[in-house]
């Protein structure tokens, strides 16, 4: 339902909807026709995409949001800060990057993610697919500088994005990053999708994490199909190339109950759809798919605004 209270979550969409992973790649729709079918499917607020794909000259896209009457919540940037040290300070010169785009561009929100799985030609995972201690233990602090730099230097937010095939994916590896991080610097952009690939329960994380609940991300996955996924080990890309992120309401987990918890942990957290569909078959897909995306939102029992 929608509604104009405040408290309700403020529902938009990303890039990643029109099978947009790569700042330039013939295999994914115009910037120009994502923004314009963003506008048509009934949606007001949108993501950067990866960093690049819209653009990255502040006023260019100021004008460009203004013509579409859109506005934008946040950007994303891949990091692993793992590493170490080195690794922070070549990450921070990419977040800020970006930070300082989505802070001209009015919005708060960076999204990190961090590095998945390398996989060889033949598919295999190569190298751990988990951190070692060392490797947590510069992880987590590498996060807290990170979301510090952030919100002292720039007053932005770091909302930390779970990953299939990344070494934070399941639900105890969450767990272990919030437990792990300062909650003034390090928050979830919790992606219900991803967290549901490895059977992680997203009502569970935002009553038991309330106040690390910023931001959020609306992906359903078809079960069966993942069952497949993930006893054969498939690899992510071709996952989704198969189709295990799914429309709604095809898929789990139901977004009603979700957002409700959500608006109760953060009243007026953004809830953007992001359904992964790279490559794209048909460039005339995602706006049908988007639209009725929407309207199943607006039936699915819970408060949203949509402007």
């Amino acid at each position: 339902m929608t509604t104009g209270n405040d408290a309700a979550p403020r529902v938009g969409i990303a890039p990643d909807s029109w099978g947009v992973w790569n700042p330039v790649d013939a295999a994914q729709p115009a910037p120009e026709q994502y923004l314009r079918e963003v506008r048509e499917a009934g949606y007001r607020w949108t993501e950067l995409g990866p960093y690049g794909y819209l653009g990255t000259d502040a006023g260019a896209l100021r004008e460009q949001f203004s013509r579409y009457e859109l506005q934008l919540t946040a950007g994303t940037v891949f990091t692993g800060l793992h590493r170490g040290p080195d690794a922070l300070e070549e990450a921070w010169a990419s977040v800020r990057e970006v930070a300082e785009l989505v802070r001209a561009l009015g919005a708060e929100h960076v999204i990190v993610i961090p590095e998945l799985w390398e996989r060889g030609e033949d598919g295999a995972v190569a190298g751990e697919r988990a951190f070692a201690p060392d490797e947590w233990a510069a992880f987590l602090a590498g996060h807290d500088e990170l979301g510090r730099r952030l919100e002292e230097e720039l007053g932005m937010h770091q909302q930390f994005h779970s990953h299939a095939e990344s070494p934070i994916g399941s639900y105890r590896e969450v767990v272990r990053l919030l437990e792990g991080t300062d909650e003034r610097y390090v928050n979830l952009c919790l992606d219900t999708g991803h967290l549901a690939y490895y059977f992680g329960d997203n009502e569970r994380v935002i009553r038991e994490f309330p106040s690390r609940i910023g931001y959020l991300h609306l992906k359903q996955v078809e079960p069966d199909l993942l069952a497949d996924v993930l006893k054969n080990d498939i690899p992510f890309a071709e996952a989704v190339k198969r189709g295990v992120m799914i429309e709604p309401p095809l898929g789990v987990p139901e977004y009603g109950a979700i957002l409700r918890e959500a608006a109760a942990a953060n009243p007026g957290i953004f809830a953007v759809v992001e359904q992964d569909m790279y490559p794209l078959a048909d460039f005339s897909q995602p706006l049908e798919i988007a639209r009725r995306t929407r309207e199943y939102i607006e039936t699915c029992g819970a408060p949203v605004r949509l402007r």
